[in-house]
């Protein structure tokens, strides 16, 4: 039996996120979209400086970010991780991009889930690709939010 769960956290500020049952819906959703399994997923919603720090630490990369993913998955095509994203980022990109705060957290949040089920953002090829798919997961949840 395939025990699954999807969590939300803050670290170091106060963020209340809404829709958490059918965001869950939807992630899992996506997740079977890309014939994975789901597994055990936290999200840690976080400061700037929170994830700056990981950043550094981790990955060796001097420069704030929106999102840093963790791929701890143990089986073959599941998904398990931990999804740290900056709370600022996602609301001073939303007004860069001119789109609502929870429009440009959403596809930060799949974003995440499309990392963890292989694509990357390297290449101009592979950031269309992954804006292609972000797209096309953000299409879903409407449906799934009603």
């Amino acid at each position: 039996m395939n025990h699954s769960e999807v969590r939300f956290f803050t670290e170091d500020i106060s963020f209340a996120l809404k829709n958490k049952r059918k965001l869950r819906k939807w992630i899992g959703v996506v997740i079977g979209n890309e014939n994975k399994l789901p597994g055990d997923l936290n999200f840690i919603f976080c400061s700037d400086d929170y994830l700056y720090k990981l950043n550094i630490e981790y990955l060796n990369h001097d420069t704030l970010t929106d999102i840093i993913t963790f791929d701890l998955s143990e089986i073959e095509d599941e998904i398990s991780g931990e999804i740290y994203i900056s709370i600022e980022r996602v609301k001073e990109n939303s007004g860069k991009f001119n789109v609502s705060f929870y429009e440009e957290l959403h596809r930060v949040i799949i974003h995440g889930i499309l990392h963890l089920a292989g694509y990357n953002d390297k290449t101009p090829d592979e950031v269309s690709l992954m804006r292609k798919k972000e797209d096309y997961c953000l299409s879903l949840l409407p449906e799934i939010l009603g």
